[in-house]
Protein backbone atom coordinates (compact mmCIF):
# COMPACT_ATOMS: atom_id res chain seq x y z
CA UNK A 1 0.00 0.00 0.00
CA UNK A 2 1.47 3.46 -0.85
CA UNK A 3 1.78 5.77 2.45
CA UNK A 4 -1.75 5.84 4.59
CA UNK A 5 -3.10 5.87 1.13
CA UNK A 6 -6.14 3.54 3.25
CA UNK A 7 -6.91 6.68 4.86
CA UNK A 8 -7.06 8.46 2.55
CA UNK A 9 -10.10 9.99 0.58
CA UNK A 10 -10.70 8.46 -2.85
CA UNK A 11 -12.34 11.27 -5.64
CA UNK A 12 -15.10 9.90 -7.40
CA UNK A 13 -16.31 12.35 -10.24
CA UNK A 14 -19.45 12.32 -11.43
CA UNK A 15 -20.52 10.18 -8.34
CA UNK A 16 -24.54 11.21 -8.24
CA UNK A 17 -24.52 8.99 -12.00
CA UNK A 18 -25.57 5.91 -12.32
CA UNK A 19 -22.48 4.27 -12.37
CA UNK A 20 -20.71 6.42 -10.36
CA UNK A 21 -23.19 5.87 -7.62
CA UNK A 22 -22.37 2.13 -7.81
CA UNK A 23 -18.83 2.90 -7.44
CA UNK A 24 -19.76 5.20 -4.00
CA UNK A 25 -21.17 2.18 -2.52
CA UNK A 26 -18.46 -0.54 -3.38
CA UNK A 27 -15.87 1.68 -2.29
CA UNK A 28 -17.89 1.74 1.05
CA UNK A 29 -18.21 -1.76 1.28
CA UNK A 30 -14.50 -2.12 0.97
CA UNK A 31 -13.55 0.17 3.70
CA UNK A 32 -12.91 3.50 1.41
CA UNK A 33 -14.06 6.92 1.70
CA UNK A 34 -15.04 8.52 -1.38
CA UNK A 35 -14.90 11.92 -2.06
CA UNK A 36 -18.28 12.87 -3.85
CA UNK A 37 -17.41 15.33 -6.72
CA UNK A 38 -18.96 16.38 -10.07
CA UNK A 39 -20.03 19.64 -11.92
CA UNK A 40 -23.89 19.61 -10.16
CA UNK A 41 -23.91 20.91 -6.42
CA UNK A 42 -27.48 19.61 -5.79
CA UNK A 43 -27.04 16.23 -6.89
CA UNK A 44 -23.82 16.16 -4.86
CA UNK A 45 -26.00 17.42 -1.67
CA UNK A 46 -28.71 14.66 -2.72
CA UNK A 47 -26.10 11.54 -2.78
CA UNK A 48 -24.38 12.83 0.38
CA UNK A 49 -27.52 13.11 2.23
CA UNK A 50 -27.58 9.19 1.43
CA UNK A 51 -24.13 8.45 2.98
CA UNK A 52 -24.12 10.60 6.24
CA UNK A 53 -20.34 12.32 6.36
CA UNK A 54 -19.41 12.23 2.91
CA UNK A 55 -17.42 15.05 1.58
CA UNK A 56 -18.50 17.04 -1.42
CA UNK A 57 -16.18 18.96 -3.91
CA UNK A 58 -17.91 20.61 -6.76
CA UNK A 59 -15.73 21.05 -9.58
CA UNK A 60 -16.21 22.14 -13.77
CA UNK A 61 -14.11 20.62 -16.18
CA UNK A 62 -12.96 23.42 -17.26
CA UNK A 63 -11.98 24.89 -14.02
CA UNK A 64 -8.04 23.24 -13.29
CA UNK A 65 -8.15 25.30 -9.89
CA UNK A 66 -11.33 23.29 -9.17
CA UNK A 67 -10.18 20.25 -9.80
CA UNK A 68 -7.32 20.79 -7.75
CA UNK A 69 -8.97 21.28 -4.66
CA UNK A 70 -11.33 18.25 -5.73
CA UNK A 71 -8.41 16.04 -6.00
CA UNK A 72 -6.25 17.62 -3.26
CA UNK A 73 -5.03 14.49 -0.47
CA UNK A 74 -7.01 11.85 -2.45
CA UNK A 75 -5.12 8.96 -2.98
CA UNK A 76 -6.59 8.44 -6.53
CA UNK A 77 -9.80 9.43 -8.95
CA UNK A 78 -11.83 7.80 -10.25
CA UNK A 79 -13.65 9.45 -13.38
CA UNK A 80 -17.50 7.87 -13.89
CA UNK A 81 -18.55 10.80 -15.71
CA UNK A 82 -18.55 11.01 -19.45
CA UNK A 83 -18.95 12.23 -22.28
CA UNK A 84 -14.99 11.11 -21.49
CA UNK A 85 -14.16 13.60 -24.48
CA UNK A 86 -14.88 16.33 -22.65
CA UNK A 87 -14.00 14.72 -19.00
CA UNK A 88 -11.15 12.47 -19.62
CA UNK A 89 -8.07 14.84 -20.80
CA UNK A 90 -9.17 18.15 -17.73
CA UNK A 91 -9.31 14.98 -15.22
CA UNK A 92 -6.03 13.65 -15.94
CA UNK A 93 -3.84 16.49 -15.95
CA UNK A 94 -5.78 17.12 -12.75
CA UNK A 95 -4.24 13.73 -11.57
CA UNK A 96 -1.11 14.39 -13.19
CA UNK A 97 -0.41 17.61 -11.31
CA UNK A 98 -1.82 15.66 -7.81
CA UNK A 99 0.39 13.08 -8.62
CA UNK A 100 -2.27 10.35 -7.84
CA UNK A 101 -3.67 7.43 -9.93
CA UNK A 102 -6.36 7.96 -12.71
CA UNK A 103 -8.88 5.41 -13.70
CA UNK A 104 -11.88 5.98 -16.01
CA UNK A 105 -15.22 4.31 -17.60
CA UNK A 106 -14.74 5.30 -20.94
CA UNK A 107 -15.88 3.27 -23.77
CA UNK A 108 -15.40 5.68 -26.18
CA UNK A 109 -12.52 5.11 -27.97
CA UNK A 110 -11.03 8.47 -28.73
CA UNK A 111 -10.56 10.22 -25.25
CA UNK A 112 -9.09 6.77 -24.88
CA UNK A 113 -6.66 6.95 -27.35
CA UNK A 114 -5.91 10.77 -27.09
CA UNK A 115 -4.81 9.41 -23.19
CA UNK A 116 -1.84 6.95 -24.78
CA UNK A 117 -0.87 9.79 -27.11
CA UNK A 118 -1.06 12.82 -24.48
CA UNK A 119 -0.27 11.55 -21.32
CA UNK A 120 1.97 8.51 -21.01
CA UNK A 121 5.10 10.65 -20.71
CA UNK A 122 3.81 12.85 -18.41
CA UNK A 123 2.28 10.22 -16.17
CA UNK A 124 5.38 7.97 -15.98
CA UNK A 125 7.05 11.16 -14.92
CA UNK A 126 4.66 11.37 -12.22
CA UNK A 127 5.08 8.28 -11.74
CA UNK A 128 1.29 7.85 -11.66
CA UNK A 129 -0.73 5.31 -13.59
CA UNK A 130 -3.29 6.36 -15.98
CA UNK A 131 -6.23 3.37 -16.66
CA UNK A 132 -8.56 4.59 -19.35
CA UNK A 133 -12.05 2.26 -20.04
CA UNK A 134 -11.69 0.15 -17.20
CA UNK A 135 -15.41 -0.94 -16.96
CA UNK A 136 -17.59 -3.56 -18.57
CA UNK A 137 -16.61 -1.96 -21.90
CA UNK A 138 -13.37 -1.74 -22.85
CA UNK A 139 -11.31 -3.03 -19.96
CA UNK A 140 -13.19 -6.27 -18.97
CA UNK A 141 -12.68 -7.15 -23.03
CA UNK A 142 -9.72 -6.70 -22.68
CA UNK A 143 -8.62 -8.61 -19.77
CA UNK A 144 -10.35 -11.30 -21.32
CA UNK A 145 -8.44 -11.30 -24.32
CA UNK A 146 -4.96 -10.73 -22.73
CA UNK A 147 -5.84 -13.88 -20.22
CA UNK A 148 -7.40 -16.17 -23.29
CA UNK A 149 -3.94 -15.43 -25.00
CA UNK A 150 -1.93 -16.59 -22.00
CA UNK A 151 1.53 -17.50 -22.85
CA UNK A 152 1.06 -16.44 -26.54
CA UNK A 153 3.46 -13.40 -27.86
CA UNK A 154 0.72 -11.99 -30.37
CA UNK A 155 -2.39 -14.12 -32.38
CA UNK A 156 -3.66 -13.94 -35.46
CA UNK A 157 -7.04 -12.45 -34.35
CA UNK A 158 -8.99 -11.47 -31.66
CA UNK A 159 -12.71 -11.28 -31.31
CA UNK A 160 -14.88 -10.14 -28.51
CA UNK A 161 -19.03 -10.47 -28.28
CA UNK A 162 -21.15 -8.86 -25.88
CA UNK A 163 -24.59 -10.34 -25.53
CA UNK A 164 -27.31 -8.91 -23.05
CA UNK A 165 -31.03 -9.76 -22.05
CA UNK A 166 -31.79 -5.79 -23.67
CA UNK A 167 -29.94 -3.05 -22.70
CA UNK A 168 -32.48 0.11 -20.98
CA UNK A 169 -29.76 2.72 -21.37
CA UNK A 170 -28.97 5.70 -18.84
CA UNK A 171 -29.06 9.52 -19.81
CA UNK A 172 -25.11 9.33 -19.41
CA UNK A 173 -24.97 6.74 -22.14
CA UNK A 174 -27.60 8.72 -24.26
CA UNK A 175 -25.89 11.61 -23.79
CA UNK A 176 -22.39 9.97 -24.61
CA UNK A 177 -23.94 8.23 -27.64
CA UNK A 178 -25.02 11.53 -29.42
CA UNK A 179 -21.50 13.19 -28.70
CA UNK A 180 -19.46 10.39 -29.62
CA UNK A 181 -19.43 10.91 -34.02
CA UNK A 182 -15.94 9.80 -34.58
CA UNK A 183 -15.66 6.83 -36.71
CA UNK A 184 -15.22 3.65 -35.29
CA UNK A 185 -11.92 1.71 -35.20
CA UNK A 186 -10.82 -1.92 -35.43
CA UNK A 187 -7.78 -3.54 -36.02
CA UNK A 188 -6.48 -4.63 -40.03
CA UNK A 189 -3.10 -5.88 -40.60
CA UNK A 190 -1.44 -4.72 -37.20
CA UNK A 191 -3.30 -0.92 -37.41
CA UNK A 192 -5.97 0.53 -36.51
CA UNK A 193 -8.75 1.17 -38.91
CA UNK A 194 -12.44 2.59 -40.00
CA UNK A 195 -15.07 -0.23 -39.59
CA UNK A 196 -16.45 -0.83 -42.82
CA UNK A 197 -19.80 0.77 -43.71
CA UNK A 198 -22.53 -0.86 -42.97
CA UNK A 199 -20.67 -2.38 -40.29
CA UNK A 200 -20.22 -6.65 -40.49
CA UNK A 201 -22.33 -8.70 -38.97
CA UNK A 202 -22.45 -12.59 -38.34
CA UNK A 203 -23.82 -14.97 -35.83
CA UNK A 204 -22.67 -16.03 -32.38
CA UNK A 205 -22.92 -19.16 -30.15
CA UNK A 206 -23.48 -17.94 -26.38
CA UNK A 207 -24.49 -20.07 -23.18
CA UNK A 208 -27.94 -19.87 -21.97
CA UNK A 209 -30.48 -18.45 -22.28
CA UNK A 210 -28.70 -16.38 -24.84
CA UNK A 211 -27.79 -19.16 -27.28
CA UNK A 212 -27.03 -18.08 -30.94
CA UNK A 213 -27.24 -14.51 -31.46
CA UNK A 214 -26.40 -11.91 -34.90
CA UNK A 215 -24.19 -9.58 -33.75
CA UNK A 216 -23.19 -6.52 -35.34
CA UNK A 217 -19.26 -5.01 -35.27
CA UNK A 218 -19.76 -2.30 -32.44
CA UNK A 219 -16.30 -1.78 -31.80
CA UNK A 220 -15.70 0.52 -28.50
CA UNK A 221 -12.79 0.98 -26.33
CA UNK A 222 -11.63 -2.08 -25.94
CA UNK A 223 -10.47 -2.00 -29.81
CA UNK A 224 -8.17 1.17 -28.06
CA UNK A 225 -6.93 -1.01 -25.17
CA UNK A 226 -5.77 -3.87 -27.49
CA UNK A 227 -3.74 -1.64 -29.75
CA UNK A 228 -1.82 -0.61 -27.16
CA UNK A 229 -0.45 -3.78 -25.80
CA UNK A 230 -1.59 -7.06 -27.93
CA UNK A 231 -0.11 -8.23 -30.80
CA UNK A 232 -2.74 -9.13 -33.41
CA UNK A 233 -3.05 -8.67 -36.64
CA UNK A 234 -6.96 -8.33 -36.45
CA UNK A 235 -8.84 -7.53 -33.77
CA UNK A 236 -12.86 -7.19 -33.58
CA UNK A 237 -15.78 -6.35 -31.18
CA UNK A 238 -19.48 -7.19 -31.57
CA UNK A 239 -22.32 -6.79 -29.95
CA UNK A 240 -26.15 -8.81 -30.11
CA UNK A 241 -28.66 -6.88 -32.62
CA UNK A 242 -31.57 -7.13 -30.11
CA UNK A 243 -29.17 -5.13 -27.56
CA UNK A 244 -28.14 -2.50 -30.52
CA UNK A 245 -31.84 -2.01 -31.61
CA UNK A 246 -32.52 -1.21 -27.65
CA UNK A 247 -30.18 1.45 -27.45
CA UNK A 248 -30.69 3.59 -30.68
CA UNK A 249 -34.71 3.59 -29.55
CA UNK A 250 -35.55 6.81 -27.95
CA UNK A 251 -38.41 5.07 -26.18
CA UNK A 252 -36.45 2.24 -24.22
CA UNK A 253 -37.00 3.33 -20.84
CA UNK A 254 -33.83 3.85 -18.68
CA UNK A 255 -32.70 0.91 -16.28
CA UNK A 256 -34.90 -0.25 -13.38
CA UNK A 257 -33.61 -1.20 -10.00
CA UNK A 258 -34.63 -5.34 -9.28
CA UNK A 259 -32.80 -5.15 -5.60
CA UNK A 260 -31.90 -2.71 -3.22
CA UNK A 261 -28.49 -2.52 -4.42
CA UNK A 262 -29.91 -0.46 -7.11
CA UNK A 263 -28.82 -3.17 -9.71
CA UNK A 264 -31.25 -4.15 -12.67
CA UNK A 265 -32.37 -7.96 -13.70
CA UNK A 266 -30.40 -7.70 -16.95
CA UNK A 267 -28.22 -10.25 -18.05
CA UNK A 268 -25.23 -10.91 -19.68
CA UNK A 269 -22.43 -12.50 -21.31
CA UNK A 270 -18.92 -11.28 -23.11
CA UNK A 271 -16.81 -13.70 -24.55
CA UNK A 272 -13.26 -13.30 -25.97
CA UNK A 273 -11.87 -15.49 -28.31
CA UNK A 274 -8.02 -15.32 -29.88
CA UNK A 275 -6.53 -16.95 -33.24
CA UNK A 276 -3.52 -18.05 -33.79
CA UNK A 277 -3.02 -20.17 -36.83
CA UNK A 278 -5.36 -23.57 -36.32
CA UNK A 279 -5.24 -22.87 -32.58
CA UNK A 280 -8.50 -20.97 -31.16
CA UNK A 281 -8.64 -20.05 -27.30
CA UNK A 282 -11.84 -19.01 -25.58
CA UNK A 283 -12.95 -17.14 -22.41
CA UNK A 284 -16.36 -16.07 -21.28
CA UNK A 285 -17.85 -14.06 -17.94
CA UNK A 286 -21.36 -13.66 -17.28
CA UNK A 287 -23.33 -12.00 -15.12
CA UNK A 288 -25.95 -9.03 -13.99
CA UNK A 289 -26.31 -5.51 -15.10
CA UNK A 290 -23.68 -3.78 -16.89
CA UNK A 291 -23.46 -0.59 -15.12
CA UNK A 292 -23.13 -2.52 -11.79
CA UNK A 293 -20.57 -4.61 -12.28
CA UNK A 294 -18.42 -1.89 -14.05
CA UNK A 295 -18.14 -0.54 -9.76
CA UNK A 296 -16.11 -3.57 -8.74
CA UNK A 297 -13.69 -4.00 -11.82
CA UNK A 298 -13.13 -0.45 -11.30
CA UNK A 299 -12.48 -0.50 -7.39
CA UNK A 300 -10.48 -3.90 -7.89
CA UNK A 301 -7.84 -2.15 -10.24
CA UNK A 302 -7.41 0.99 -7.92
CA UNK A 303 -6.74 -1.22 -5.23
CA UNK A 304 -3.97 -2.83 -7.00
CA UNK A 305 -2.22 0.49 -7.94
CA UNK A 306 -2.32 1.28 -4.49
CA UNK A 307 -1.44 -2.11 -2.45
CA UNK A 308 1.29 -2.75 -5.03
CA UNK A 309 0.16 -5.80 -6.23
CA UNK A 310 0.46 -3.70 -9.03
CA UNK A 311 3.68 -0.90 -10.39
CA UNK A 312 1.92 0.22 -13.41
CA UNK A 313 3.03 3.13 -14.41
CA UNK A 314 2.20 5.37 -17.75
CA UNK A 315 -0.91 5.21 -19.34
CA UNK A 316 -1.63 1.18 -19.53
CA UNK A 317 -4.46 -0.73 -20.72
CA UNK A 318 -6.13 -3.22 -17.92
CA UNK A 319 -4.65 -6.16 -19.63
CA UNK A 320 -1.50 -4.74 -19.30
CA UNK A 321 -1.57 -3.00 -15.95
CA UNK A 322 -3.20 -6.01 -14.25
CA UNK A 323 -2.71 -10.04 -14.10
CA UNK A 324 -5.67 -11.46 -16.01
CA UNK A 325 -6.23 -14.40 -14.61
CA UNK A 326 -5.55 -13.39 -11.09
CA UNK A 327 -7.70 -10.12 -10.96
CA UNK A 328 -10.46 -12.47 -12.59
CA UNK A 329 -9.65 -15.37 -9.52
CA UNK A 330 -10.82 -11.99 -7.18
CA UNK A 331 -14.14 -11.33 -8.43
CA UNK A 332 -14.99 -14.73 -9.70
CA UNK A 333 -18.11 -16.20 -8.91
CA UNK A 334 -19.78 -12.91 -7.87
CA UNK A 335 -19.67 -10.70 -9.51
CA UNK A 336 -18.43 -12.53 -12.64
CA UNK A 337 -18.71 -16.06 -13.68
CA UNK A 338 -15.95 -17.58 -16.24
CA UNK A 339 -16.89 -19.88 -18.00
CA UNK A 340 -15.03 -21.46 -21.46
CA UNK A 341 -17.20 -21.17 -24.30
CA UNK A 342 -17.72 -23.99 -26.58
CA UNK A 343 -16.27 -24.11 -30.08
Amino acid sequence: MTANAESLPIAVFGAYGHTGRFVVARLRERGWRPRLCGRDGERLAALAAQWPGSEIQVAQVGDPAALDAALAGCAAVLNCAGPFCDTAAPLIEAAVRARIHYLDTAAEQQPVLAAFARYDADARAQGIAVVPAMAFYGGLGDLLATAAMGDWIDADAVEIAVALDGWQPTEGTRITGARNTAKRLVIDDGQLAEVASPPPSRDWTFPAPFGEQAVASVPMSEIALLSRHLRTRSARAYLDQGSLRDVRDPHTPAPVAADASGRSAQRFAIEAAVRRGTQTRRLGASGRDIYAVTAPLLVEAMERLLDGRSNARGVRAPGDAFDAADFFAALAPEPLRLYLPQE
